[in-house]
């Protein structure tokens, strides 16, 4: 478990274990706690303001996730993925995403073309005023999630969801690379042009094509090792 606070009180009120469960989910996906760190229930319960019983429950649902493992004699832990891990998922997330944007292509109206156009112009000025990395996996997330909102099929984004969230563990990896943002930035557009062109198949190829690139820039950054002064990748090699 870090030293510094890695998780936010909680106001209280009914749901307290799902509003653990967002709150270390948000931990995890934005870097507050690292791949390896503990997960002690007593630490963050006193961090939430809250009891350890919702906790638990909490840290249980993030093993199911994927976002955390348990470690015997030491319980549980940020997951940290492995390349052939990682790997294998980008090839599922493709195939998947290439589905959501064909069935958003099939439900897009003018309100969220307007949506989309304007997180893409958003996006535009975060790469643009050269902002950190975790701006860029805002605008990321917010992306994809708006098109699976789009398409309008709960199995589906069900599906991604776990997907991301595991694969999510990497894009601190991903996105050092200094030609990451503009590069998905650019794929993100291709997107956005097939859908609104209304061919499904172009949309449903743009998308797979994004994903795959990120899985090919992910392995080309993790290989190429951390820059100097950075602590260990939130990826591993296999051994």
């Amino acid at each position: 478990m870090p030293t510094e606070r890695a998780v936010n009180p909680i106001a209280g009120g009914s749901l307290l274990a799902e509003q653990a469960y967002e709150e270390l989910k948000g931990a995890v996906l934005t870097n507050r706690l690292r791949p390896g760190d503990a997960l002690s229930v007593p630490a963050l319960a006193a961090q939430m303001g809250i009891s350890r019983s919702p906790v638990r429950e909490a840290v249980q649902r993030l093993i199911h996730d994927g976002l955390a493992t348990h470690v015997p004699h030491r319980g549980a832990v940020v997951a940290t993925v492995d390349v052939e891990d990682v790997r294998q998922l980008y090839v599922v997330r493709a195939v998947m995403e290439g589905l959501a944007a064909r069935l958003a292509t099939e439900r897009l109206d003018a309100t969220k073309v307007a949506e989309l156009r304007e997180l893409l112009e958003e996006h535009e000025r975060v790469v643009a005023a050269g902002e950190d990395e975790q701006r860029h996996i805002e605008m990321d997330v917010a992306y994809h999630r708006l098109i699976r909102e789009v398409a309008d099929n709960p199995h589906l984004t069900a599906a991604l969801d776990t997907i991301q969230g595991k694969a999510h563990l990497a894009l601190h990896s991903l996105w050092r690379s200094p030609d990451a943002p503009r590069l998905a930035l650019e794929e993100h557009r291709r997107i956005f042009e097939a859908m609104t062109s209304g061919d499904t198949d172009a949309a449903d190829r743009a998308a797979r094509e994004h994903i795959d690139r990120l899985r090919i820039r992910l392995a080309q950054t993790v290989a190429s090792g951390p820059e100097p002064g950075e602590g260990p990748s939130s990826v591993r090699a296999v051994p």
